[in-house]
C-alpha cells in the first residue's frame, strides 16, 4: 500500500460526530444515469435529442421536443458481479466471485404537452414529473484465504496503544473517545485485545496500562528480557466480506418550451433522494488453537453504516436546431444542497480456550450534516437522418473538488475544515463521454447501441478512506466504461415499448481490510507503521436490464 500522509488525529474530533471523508462527498455526489430503456440503450447521449422522459434529467429542454403528451414506467433488474483476490502474497489469496441481483424501477413519469396552435414563436410547452435513478450502490464482495503474519486483532491492538485501559473499559467510553477509535473499545471489551504481559521481575506499579496485544498474537520474550516480540501465533483462516446497497433518485418537476421548432428551452426543479447502506465483517479462525497462548479459536468483527439524504437543485437547458438534421444542446445543473442523516455501529465477538471469550457492540451512533454537491454541465450534438436513424454524442463535466460538507443549523463549519481541504486539494474533475446510435430498418422498429466513458476524479496514486477502510484506485483501470444495446417498438397508435441491456465496468480498486498503527505521543496522533497488511483487488461489473412501457396521447 502506498502511504500518502495518512494520519488519524486525536485532536479535532468529537466523540458524537461521524467520520465524513473525501470519498463520502464523492460517493453521494456522482451520477451514473439510468433512465428509460431507450436512453440507456443509446448511452444516455440525449443532451441534444430530448423527446424521452429518461432524458429530462440530462437536459430539461428535451420535454418540449415531443409534440405529444406521454407517460412511461420502466421496471428493471440489476445484477452486480464482483471478483476479489488478494495480491499481497499472504492472506485472501483465493479468487472469490460474488453476485447480487436486485429489482429496480429506474424510471417513471409523465409529461403533458400544451399546443398553442401558433405557426411561430411559442408553438408548444410541456409540464411534467419524472423520477429517474441517477446512481446505484449495489455491490457485494467476499475475499478469503490464509494468513500467517498479520491479523485483525493485532491491528486493533496497535490502534488501542496509547489509550489507558481504564478509559477503554469505562461505561462511558463511547461518549469520551472519538468514533473512529470505538474499534479499540469493542476490541478490549470483547477481549479481542488485552494488555501486554508484565515483564519478569517488573514491579506491579510499572505494569503496562496502555500497551495491547491481540488475542491471535503470542508474546516472545527478548534475550535480555527487556521487552516482548509480538507476532501472530499461527496460521489463520480469514474472510472479509463487504456489501453496499441502495440507490439515488432524482424527482424532477419539469417545464419545457418550443420556439418555432428551432429553439427549445427547459428548467427542472430537482429533488435528490439517496438511500445508502454499507456493511462489512472480518472473520478469523485458527487452524490449530494450540499455536496460540490464548487458545484462540475464532473472532468476528463487523461494522454497519446507513445514510439517507434529501437535496434540492435547479437545472436549465437548451436545444437548438440550426440546420436541418443537426441538433445542438447544453445544460447546467446548480450545486445540490443535501441534508444527510447517518447511523453506524461496531460489534465484535471472539472465543478462546485459554483466556476470556466475549462479545461487545457499540451504541448506535447518529449524526446529521449537510453536503453541497458540485455543479455539472453537459453539451451535446446529434444528427438525424430523416426517419432512418440518428447518431448522438455528449460530453459532461463535474468538478468534485468544489463539493463541501457543512454543519446543520450553524455557520461554524470548523469540524469539516480538514476534510473540506482534502476535497479541494485531492478531488479533481470527472469527464464523461456518451455516444449513441439508433437505426430504424422499418418505421415501427428501432435498433440502438450506446457507449459511456468516464474518468475518475480520484488520482490513482492516492489512498482514500471509505468507512474506516483504506482503498486505492488501480492506476491502469481507473475509469468507468459501459456498453449498451437495445430495441424499440412503436405502434401506429399510442403504445410503445423499449428494452435495453447495459454492462458497466467500474474502476478496479484495492481494499485494505485493516492496518497497523503506532501511537506518537510527541505529536498526539496515530501514524501507519511499515507492517505490511493484506491487499485485496476488487473488480466490479454491473448489468442493467430494463423494459420501458409507455403511451403517447
Amino acid at each position: 500500500m502506498k502511504k500518502t500522509a495518512i494520519t488519524l488525529l486525536l485532536a479535532g474530533f468529537t466523540a458524537s460526530a461521524g467520520a465524513q471523508t473525501m470519498y463520502d462527498a464523492l460517493n453521494f455526489s456522482r451520477s451514473n444515469y439510468v433512465g428509460t430503456a431507450r436512453t440507456v440503450a443509446m448511452g444516455n447521449a440525449f443532451t441534444a435529442l430530448g423527446g424521452d422522459l429518461g432524458a429530462v434529467t440530462i437536459n430539461p429542454a428535451g420535454s418540449a421536443v415531443a409534440r405529444y403528451s406521454q407517460v412511461t414506467v420502466t421496471p428493471g433488474i440489476s445484477i452486480s458481479v464482483n471478483t476479489a483476490t488478494g495480491t499481497s502474497g499472504d492472506g485472501f489469496e483465493k479468487s472469490m466471485r460474488t453476485g447480487m441481483t436486485r429489482f429496480a424501477m429506474p424510471n417513471f413519469g409523465f409529461s403533458i404537452n400544451f399546443d398553442t396552435h401558433r405557426n411561430s414563436g411559442l408553438k408548444n410547452w410541456a409540464l411534467g414529473f419524472t423520477a429517474n435513478m441517477t446512481d446505484s450502490y449495489q455491490n457485494d464482495m467476499v475475499a478469503s484465504g490464509t494468513n500467517r503474519t498479520t491479523s485483525l486483532a493485532g491491528a486493533i491492538a496497535t490502534l488501542a496503544n496509547g489509550y489507558e485501559v481504564d478509559a477503554l473499559a469505562a461505561t462511558d467510553a463511547y461518549d469520551m473517545i472519538p468514533v473512529r477509535d470505538w474499534r479499540a473499545i469493542i476490541g478490549l471489551q470483547s477481549h479481542m485485545i488485552g494488555l501486554v504481559p508484565t515483564l519478569p521481575g517488573q514491579p506491579e506499579d510499572q505494569a503496562p496500562t496502555n500497551e495491547y496485544i491481540g488475542v491471535t498474537e503470542n508474546p516472545e520474550l527478548s534475550g535480555d528480557q527487556s521487552y516482548y516480540d509480538i507476532g501472530v501465533g499461527g496460521p489463520l483462516d480469514q474472510t472479509f466480506a463487504r456489501r453496499t446497497t441502495g440507490s439515488r433518485y432524482d424527482y424532477v418537476i419539469n417545464f419545457g418550451a418550443n420556439f418555432s421548432d428551432i429553439v427549445f428551452i427547459g428548467a427542472n426543479l430537482g429533488i435528490t433522494s439517496l438511500n445508502y447502506g454499507h456493511q462489512y465483517y472480518i472473520r478469523e479462525t485458527s487452524q490449530d488453537s494450540d499455536f496460540f497462548e490464548t487458545g484462540f479459536n475464532s473472532l468476528r468483527y463487523s461494522y454497519s453504516y446507513n445514510a439517507t439524504g434529501t437535496g434540492v437543485y435547479g437545472k436549465f437547458g437548451v436545444i437548438v436546431l440550426p440546420v436541418a438534421g443537426l441538433r445542438l444542446g447544453a445544460a447546467v445543473q446548480t450545486p445540490t444542497a443535501v441534508t444527510i442523516s447517518e447511523s453506524w455501529q461496531f460489534s465484535a465477538e471472539q472465543t478462546s480456550y485459554n483466556s476470556d471469550s466475549g462479545s461487545e457492540s457499540s451504541p448506535l451512533g447518529e449524526y446529521r450534516y449537510g453536503l453541497v454537491s458540485p455543479f455539472r454541465f453537459n453539451v451535446g450534438a446529434a444528427y438525424t437522418f430523416g426517419n432512418i436513424g440518428l447518431i448522438s454524442l455528449d460530453y459532461e463535466m463535474c468538478s468534485y473538488g468544489s463539493a463541501r460538507f457543512r454543519e446543520i443549523g450553524t455557520n461554524d463549519n470548523s469540524a469539516f475544515e480538514a476534510v473540506n481541504s482534502d476535497i479541494r486539494t485531492v478531488l479533481g474533475s470527472s469527464h464523461e463521454l456518451r455516444a449513441g446510435v439508433e437505426v430504424k430498418p422499418v418505421q415501427a422498429l428501432a435498433i440502438r447501441a450506446g457507449y459511456n466513458f468516464s474518468t475518475s476524479p480520484i488520482p490513482s496514486d492516492i489512498d482514500y478512506e471509505n468507512q474506516y477502510l483504506w482503498e486505492r484506485t488501480d492506476s491502469k483501470h481507473s475509469n468507468l466504461h459501459s456498453v449498451a444495446l437495445g430495441l424499440g417498438y412503436s405502434s401506429k397508435g399510442s403504445f410503445f415499448a423499449d428494452i435495453a441491456a447495459r454492462m458497466t465496468k467500474y474502476a478496479d480498486t484495492y481494499v485494505y481490510p485493516y492496518e497497523y498503527y503506532t501511537y506518537d505521543s510527541e505529536w498526539n496522533q496515530y501514524v501507519n507503521t511499515d507492517i505490511p497488511t493484506p491487499e485485496i483487488r476488487t473488480r466490479r461489473t454491473l448489468w442493467n436490464v430494463l423494459l420501458t412501457i409507455g403511451f403517447r396521447f
